[in-house]
Order: structure tokens, then sequence, then C-alpha cells
């Protein structure tokens, strides 16, 4: 199964994919993963992004793509892996069909996870206050929000013309949530 999760920060995509992962027996490949192993590991893209991360500036396409090209070649993700955090822009779209279709299979679907702008916000603050995160304000929250959503919503839309999306209510314990995951990709029909 090859997979994408997507949602606004808060919605509990993390929480989800090692569910979803753990399910299909795949990996659960997040980008800031890669890049904190590859920061780690000192190899040659690893030096490249932190220079950026340092900055504060976002990682190129160039460098992002390459690492998650590097890591959907490894062996435990041949049978298939969960993306969280890739792609973000449209050009990283018609990265990851190449790539994809490199290994002779297909995207099974795209996972949204729905929620409730203030709900999500008031999950947040909550979890700011428990993990003493002082600058995860309402307003900076609801930024990342607005930021994620104009990002967002045009990958979307290719994948809801594609036929892929699925698109879950992300509210609700945490269980449910999965359960509702679970009962939407057991029926997709795998490359």
């Amino acid at each position: 199964m090859r997979l994408i999760i997507m949602g606004p920060p808060g919605a509990g995509k993390g929480t989800q994919a090692k569910f979803i992962a753990e399910h299909f027996g795949i990996p659960a490949i997040s980008t800031g993963d890669i890049f904190r192993a590859n920061v780690s590991r000192g190899t040659e893209l690893g030096v490249e992004a932190k220079r950026y991360m340092d900055a504060g500036e976002y990682v190129p396409d160039e460098v992002t793509n390459l690492m998650v090209r590097n890591r959907i070649d490894e062996p435990d993700a041949e049978p298939g892996f969960l993306l969280d955090g890739y792609p973000r822009t449209l050009a990283q779209v018609e990265e990851l069909d190449g790539m994809i279709k490199h290994t002779g299979h297909a995207l099974d679907a795209v996972v949204v996870l729905t929620v409730d702008q203030d709900e999500v916000v008031e999950r947040l603050l909550q979890r700011a206050e428990t993990d003493g995160r002082a600058d995860d304000t309402a307003d900076v929250i609801r930024r990342r929000q607005e930021i994620y959503g104009e990002e967002t919503a045009p990958l979307v839309e290719v994948y809801r013309d594609r036929g892929l999306l699925i698109e879950v209510d992300g509210l609700g314990e945490v269980d449910e949530v999965t359960q509702r995951i679970f009962t939407a990709l057991d029926v997709v029909p795998q490359s």
C-alpha cells in the first residue's frame, strides 16, 4: 500500500500514521524524521539541509525530493509506505509520481484528516501548555492553519481529481478516528 496522509497541524496525523503503518505493515515516513536522520548521520544531503534549517529557511525541493527518493528506495518500503509531510507542493506531487512509477507501482490513496479549526486550535493550545511551548499562541496556531490551507488546497484538489482522495473526520477519540481510516482504506485496491 502506497499512501499519503495530510491534515492541518494538530489533526493527529503523526498518531494516525503509526497505526496505519502498523496495520498495513509499511513504514510511516515523515519528512521531519528524514531530515533529522540525514542530519544526525551527517550525510551529504543532511549537511546541505542543515545549512537551510539553521538559517530558518525551507529546505529546497531538490534536497527534499532526493531524501524522500532515497528513503522510499530502502528495502522496508518495498511493500509500500505512508508519507507524512510530503508532498507539500505541486512540483513535489509530480516528483513523487515519478518516484512511484519508477518502482512499477502507483499511489493507492491520499487520506486527509478533516477537523474543525476552532477545536484544533483548542487542542494545540492545551498541548502547548502541557509541553511548555510558549510560542504556540492562538494567533500563531491560526496562522499555521491558514498556511496549511493555502499550501495544501491545490494538492487536495489534484488527488481529488485523480480519485485518490479519502476524507476522514479527524475529530473524536483516537481509536474512533483510526477505525474510520481503516474502514475507508481496507476497501482500496493496492497497486
